[in-house]
């Protein structure tokens, strides 16, 4: 007889939690009441507490993770208290701790991808892909396909994707990194990266995560009228996604439009994301091509 296959109990818990659809994973968490192991009631809270920080639902993390949690669920604090705080001051504070926790601890595969993450939105994506290049989950080698990609090596990428493959090719996880690649690819694979998405939402429904990428290869194909179609679907989901209002802002101009619909995407962008990288960068650039206006204004204007 063939070997009995093991069943994963947090499969529909992991996928919904990957493709972006945040209070599903919580509902089907809650499903899982009598995990067969304790290992995986950690995994299941840890799952749990990850998408209350996904919907930045804090202070649910905060007041539930204490001294007597799991050392696996403890770095979740870190994160929730790091994207709690607005406060530079606070967040450095956060930061320290967390490079403490990291020198003194064994392996946590938790407390790895909390300081990934930090790290990431601290654009210190060296730290991050130390840490992370580490661990062979694949989740770890994800985040690191995401971070080559953010640098433009793709061909780094490629290499990571296929060491994905080669350890589970038909994870969630290893189908939205090759959707990444291709779409990074261009060209061809672009409609295959469509296909990866569209299949994913097929299984598990339409996500802003899944719709975003959907739209990333319209745009790449130049089909821009779908592209529209599926971010201001995304945007019904949610309203203040940051990666999907970065699209629509682009979309405008590519479509041609006047500057009134993308600077209002734009502004709410500001509004519900003044962190962002993007929002940092556009802000230098305001301030850059200010001062250069002021230094080739005329000294002396001309009378009227």
């Amino acid at each position: 007889m063939p070997p009995t296959q093991e069943i994963d109990e947090l499969f529909e818990v992991k996928n919904y939690f990957y493709i972006g659809n945040f209070q599903q994973c919580i509902n089907e968490a809650a499903k899982v009441r009598k995990p067969s192991t304790p290992e995986i009631a950690i995994q299941r809270d840890i799952f749990t507490y990850r998408s209350y920080i996904a919907q930045n639902k804090f202070l649910v993390v905060l007041d539930e993770i204490h001294g007597a949690s799991s050392s696996e669920i403890q770095p979740l604090k870190f994160l929730a208290e790091y994207l709690h705080n607005s406060n530079k001051s606070n967040r450095d504070s956060v930061l320290e701790q967390l490079n403490q926790k990291i020198d003194t601890t064994a392996h946590n595969e938790t407390l790895v991808l909390v300081a990934a993450i930090i790290f990431i939105k601290e654009e210190n994506f060296d730290g991050a892909y130390r840490y992370l290049h580490a661990s062979e989950s694949l989740e770890a080698m994800a985040f690191v396909v995401h971070i080559l990609l953010s640098r433009d090596r793709v061909d780094l990428a490629l290499k990571k994707l296929k060491e994905m493959q080669e350890k589970d090719d038909d994870a969630t996880l290893t189908q939205l990194a090759q959707a990444w690649v291709h779409t990074a690819m261009g060209g061809d694979k672009l409609q295959d990266a469509y296909y990866i998405y569209q299949e994913l939402v097929d299984k598990y429904g339409s996500t802003p995560m899944l719709l975003n990428g959907q739209a990333a290869t319209f745009i790449g194909q130049a089909r821009y009228e779908e592209a529209e179609s599926a971010l201001e679907e995304a945007l019904d989901r949610d309203s203040n996604n940051a990666e999907v209002l970065i699209n629509l802002i682009t979309l405008q101009r590519l479509l041609g439009k006047g500057p009134e619909i993308s600077n209002r995407y734009l502004s709410q962008l500001k509004d519900a994301h003044p962190e962002h990288p993007f929002i940092k960068d556009f802000k230098q650039k305001e301030s850059e091509f200010e001062r250069i206006c002021q230094q080739y204004a005329p000294s002396n204007p001309i009378p009227v």
